[in-house]
């Protein structure tokens, strides 16, 4: 999505090389090898896609701790942490001036602690009880509360809480922000729904690294077209 307003992150820098010799896991993987070594670009809307393992958390990750967000979730700043596990990645940022310096993370997978994280720290307004929504009304309800002025929002994988319709919202939200206020989003999914946020620049993650992609060249909406077409011909290999 071209739009004629400051970024947040307009870009990751190279970082002047990754060494052969250093241990750390996510060196292996070739997404992030390319972004230390070729930088990344990115725009107003950017969506990763791939297999598990393929390295789109790991990105999401990094863009988050470059920015002072919490690994596990929450807002610049956070410090909300239960089990630290993270790889210790971090990208130098080239940001553009007067972009919005609000940031938010949003990861899936930890979004009960985080949720437990803001009853026990309350802050100067009274949170939405998320602990008593169903999961997605919950995800859903802290998008609307924390997701709506200018500023860089991570997402990694948040369909894991949502129904078809469930996506649909969330994409029209995300669709709203970003083309009604000065704000970016990053996104990494396994859903062809929210693939298909309108004007994403989409990178397909994977052994040969990440590559631009349309929507509808995407591995991941061609299997799912291939599996709606006749369930039974993708069944047999699986069940049989």
């Amino acid at each position: 999505m071209s739009l004629d307003r400051p970024l947040p992150v307009r870009r990751v820098p190279p970082s002047g090389g990754v060494p052969d010799d250093d241990g750390a896991w996510y060196l292996r993987i070739p997404a992030v090898r390319q972004v230390l070594t070729d930088g990344w670009d990115l725009d107003a809307v950017t969506v990763l896609v791939g297999e598990n393992g393929a390295g789109k958390s790991t990105l999401v990750e990094a863009l988050a701790l470059s920015r002072d967000m919490g690994p596990e979730g929450g807002s610049i700043g956070s410090r909300h942490s239960t089990r630290p596990s993270e790889a210790e990645l971090t990208f130098r940022l080239e940001r553009d001036i007067g972009a919005g310096r609000f940031g938010f993370f949003l990861r899936a997978e930890t979004m009960h602690s985080f949720y437990t994280y803001l009853e026990e720290n309350p802050g100067s307004r009274p949170e939405p009880r998320f602990h008593e929504m169903s999961h997605g009304e919950s995800f859903l309800s802290l998008v609307g509360d924390r997701m709506f002025k200018p500023g860089l929002y991570l997402l990694d994988e948040p369909e894991a809480a949502l129904s078809f319709t469930g996506c649909l919202a969330l994409l029209a939200h995300l669709h709203d922000l970003v083309t009604t206020s000065p704000a970016q989003v990053v996104l990494s999914t396994h859903s062809p729904i929210l693939a298909a946020l309108p004007g994403a620049a989409i990178w397909e993650v994977g052994e040969w690294g990440m590559r631009r992609c349309d929507w509808e060249d995407l591995d991941l909406v061609q299997r799912w077209r291939g599996f709606l077409d006749d369930p039974r011909r993708y069944l047999r290999h699986v069940i049989d």
